[in-house]
């Protein structure tokens, strides 16, 4: 009976890190990939940095077709869809307060870049 359960545990064990060496491989494999895919990299600059009198500009070499604007804790402050798409818009912020908000550009192609801007109070 003991060599019995000896031998169910040896086997137990040998399947299951048969089972982690081939969850090892299929995650490198994957890894490897992410790697070689080609990155499709955006040139997006936003002016002036840090923003003063609550309007910047967003200048990038793709159309843009939705821009959103969040605070820090998640909430919108501002947000447009573009039916025309255009390589540089000025956005107007109504009342932002002095802070760290992120933007959110989608391009028409799909694409998305996510970029943090620093907002002053004017004066």
């Amino acid at each position: 009976m003991r060599k019995i359960l000896h031998l169910l545990l040896l086997l137990i064990f040998t399947v299951n890190l048969s089972a982690q060496k081939d969850s090892v491989s299929y995650i490198g494999a994957l890894a490897q990939q992410d790697i070689n895919r080609p990155s499709s990299a955006v040139n997006v600059t936003i002016y002036p940095v840090p923003v003063r009198e609550n309007n910047f500009t967003i200048s990038t070499d793709k159309d843009i077709s939705f821009v959103r604007i969040t605070n820090i804790i998640g909430q919108d402050i501002f947000r447009v869809k573009y039916n025309n798409p255009e390589q540089q818009i000025r956005i107007m912020l109504d009342n932002a307060k002095r802070g760290m908000y992120i933007v959110t550009i989608n391009f028409s192609d799909g694409t998305r870049v996510v970029k943090k801007i620093l907002v002053e109070e004017s004066e």
